[in-house]
């Protein structure tokens, strides 16, 4: 049996990973700075994820070596952290590294004193010095001497990094935003959006669904055609590119190139998440049957591969089988011929684009590259219908060939944040496409965090295996009380509104900063960090700020109580100054602020939703609403103690009785839905 660590006893799969290499990990915890701080010894502190391309190679090349484990075994105690666990140590180390040294990335390397004190910072450093960078022994060993024989450094290096830190964190409150904010996102995301290809930047490209979303938002209530645009490019270009799988579905983390052509292979459940809804939202308003189309297939990926017999949404799929990048994904020209009829490889081929020399390594990535259907299906004497099913019978024999090779790695741990995501995302197509399964699929997922991530009525941020762990974080509590919220807005069921708005009463309770306002990312409850972060910048992910922000400006417009309205101000105050300096670094904020600045409607139904009701449904499910909210309740008293405006209104001539209100300011009530939708489209 291999040798193995103290990271064997270990859930993650990525402290997994490492459980047989010869160092000898600690998990983050007190026995491992009690061991540094009694042998007087740096702490090595190691970062990543287990779906991590770079993460695998430094640990092939450096973690499983010998040489390198007896050196560190002897003179340092090394940690390691999975970064999807552990978000808190995460986000601030990694500060640590961009300060240091210009750059952050995964796996983060961090040397730190036992009192958790950085005083060295990097990411990726191989076996022996190459690509600029030096070998893992010599950063060793030269950051050994400072800290056994140059204290003086040591502590101004120490000094310098907390006081950096601290400045952080720091902020004065201001005045709150305005809809100048907006427009200024508005216009940066202009100058960075990338006119040819869609998306943002002109190098790798990262989907920031997040900016879809708010252009959306913002084309809604502006008529701004070029936000629309901007989006139907990006997605459009996105489904033609190699970073959608036209295979098996789901889109991948990033491209390297500005095209989407080649993609990091790893597949995030948060990306797919947000991507969703970015699609579903676009479908709503263009009525587009492409995204309509890639909706179901991106849900129909998630069920198959992203779901436990529970109903609890995995985290991730890795980028490397078999030790390589994309090898599960990726075709030989020669395979698509062994697999199709000769007639059938050639039209595929042509249609992605596909090669005897390849796209990528020598190897072909499906893509579709600007050639048009009907072309093709003329050259070949089909129509387009036949073309369609010709193209489908093929992706469907190279699924199942695909499905015979080595899968790569599949993080099975259940994160609520990312579930959350998911169910939000999967609520609202439930509702614009009509379909019950994805409202069953969230909802199910809604039972397993109800059911499994509560220890002593605390949510937790992660189950694997039978094993609940680690206090949620700021992100688990807000994106669940947004789940709760889409929820509510695709079934009305009130009991949804009463679960978002006690998650967000314990999410005050145990983030929100009484005396400066803002939301930490850790608890009061949480263990000690030698900062406290309150985070608003979004990345790969809203930042839960920004989503609790969001959380705030619908339970204002829903509920009527006016300490949302409050907190949402308080926001606005803390944050300020990110905004005017990164107008466009918060786009989910900005959405709050959307519905706080524009003009808001609440519709109010009491009464039995008779034909008349679900026909005012239907025109909203037809509608991308976003600044109208609606409740719906067979009586008024219903609406005690949730919606208490609305608790004494009442049905005209005992029908369902229509009450369209702005700011809680109604029109007269009304039986008619055509009166209705005049009132709230006006």
């Amino acid at each position: 049996m291999a040798h193995q660590n103290r990271l064997s006893g270990e859930k993650s799969p990525y402290l997994l990973q490492h459980a047989d290499n010869p160092i000898d990990w600690y998990p983050w915890g007190e026995e491992a700075f009690k061991k540094a701080k009694d042998e007087d010894k740096p702490v090595f502190l190691s970062i990543g994820y287990s779906t991590c391309h770079w993460c695998h190679v430094m640990a092939h090349e450096s973690f499983e070596d010998s040489e390198v484990a007896l050196y560190m075994n002897e003179n340092y105690v090394a940690i390691k952290v999975d970064r999807e666990e552990r978000p808190d140590i995460d986000s601030i180390y990694m500060k640590v590294c961009q300060m240091m040294t210009g750059h952050g990335g995964w796996p983060l390397t961090i040397i730190m004193t036992p009192d958790k004190i950085p005083f060295y910072a990097g990411t990726y450093f191989p076996r022996e010095g190459r690509y600029n960078l030096p070998g893992i022994l010599d950063v060793l060993s030269q950051v050994f001497r400072i800290y056994k024989e140059d204290k003086i450094q040591l502590a101004d290096i120490e000094k310098s990094v907390l006081t950096a830190l601290n400045k952080t964190v720091q902020r004065e409150r201001k005045e709150g935003l305005s809809k100048e904010a907006v427009e200024k996102a508005f216009q940066e995301l202009g100058k960075m959006f990338d006119p040819v290809f869609g998306g943002f930047g002109t190098t790798q490209k990262f989907p920031q669904p997040q900016n879809l979303l708010f252009l959306l938002h913002y084309y809604q209530v502006t008529g701004e055609k070029k936000a629309l645009q901007m989006v139907e490019q990006t997605l459009t270009n996105m489904i033609k590119g190699g970073i959608w799988d036209h295979i098996g579905f789901g889109f991948s983390r990033y491209t390297v190139d500005r095209r989407w052509q080649t993609p990091h292979f790893e597949k995030m459940l948060y990306d797919n998440a947000l991507l969703l809804m970015a699609l579903t939202t676009c479908y709503q308003i263009t009525k587009n049957p492409l995204y309509k189309k890639i909706s179901k297939q991106l849900i129909s990926f998630v069920e198959r591969e992203m779901t436990s017999k529970e109903g609890a949404f995995y985290s991730a799929i890795d980028a490397d089988s078999e030790g390589e990048e994309g090898k599960f994904y990726v075709w030989d020209f020669v395979e698509i011929y062994q697999l199709l009829a000769e007639d059938r490889a050639d039209i595929f081929s042509e249609v992605y684009g596909l090669s005897p020399l390849g796209n990528f390594e020598g190897k072909n990535i499906l893509r579709l590259p600007n050639i048009s259907l009907a072309s093709i299906a003329e050259e070949h004497h089909l129509t387009e219908k036949e073309l369609e099913h010709q193209l489908e019978e093929s992706r469907q024999r190279l699924f199942n060939a695909r499905e015979k090779r080595v899968r790569p790695h599949l993080d099975d741990k259940v994160l609520t944040s990312w579930n959350s995501l998911m169910i939000a995302a999967l609520a609202r197509a439930g509702f614009v496409f009509e379909e019950e399964k994805n409202l069953q699929m969230a909802e199910k997922a809604l039972t397993f965090i109800e059911g499994n991530l509560y220890e002593q009525k605390r949510l937790m941020a992660r189950y694997r295996d039978g094993e609940v762990k680690h206090l949620a974080y700021l992100d688990d509590y807000a994106f669940l009380a947004w789940a709760y919220l889409e929820m509510y807005g695709a079934t009305f069921e009130l009991n949804y509104l009463r679960r978002a708005v006690k998650i967000t009463e314990q999410m005050d309770a145990l983030f929100w900063d009484k005396e400066e306002g803002g939301f930490y990312f850790s608890g009061q409850d949480a263990e000690e960090m030698i900062v406290r972060e309150k985070e608003i910048t979004e990345g790969a992910m809203p930042s839960g700020n920004s989503i609790a922000s969001l959380v705030y400006a619908k339970l204002a417009m829903l509920t009527g109580d006016s300490s949302y309205s409050d907190h949402l101000y308080s926001l606005y105050q803390v944050f300020h100054d990110d905004i005017a300096q990164a107008p466009s670094s918060a786009p989910s904020l900005l959405q709050s602020l959307l519905l706080a600045e524009y003009r808001g409607k609440q519709v109010v139904i009491v009464g039995n939703p008779n034909a008349n009701i679900l026909t005012l449904i239907e025109e909203m499910r037809n509608h991308y609403l976003p600044n109208v909210v609606l409740l719906l309740a067979e009586n008024s008293h219903d609406f005690a103690g949730i919606a208490d405006f609305a608790s004494n209104y009442t049905k005209l001539d005992d029908q369902a009785t229509i009450y369209v209100c702005e700011n809680f300011t109604c029109q007269l009530p009304t039986t008619s839905i055509q009166q209705a939708f005049t009132y709230i489209l006006d």
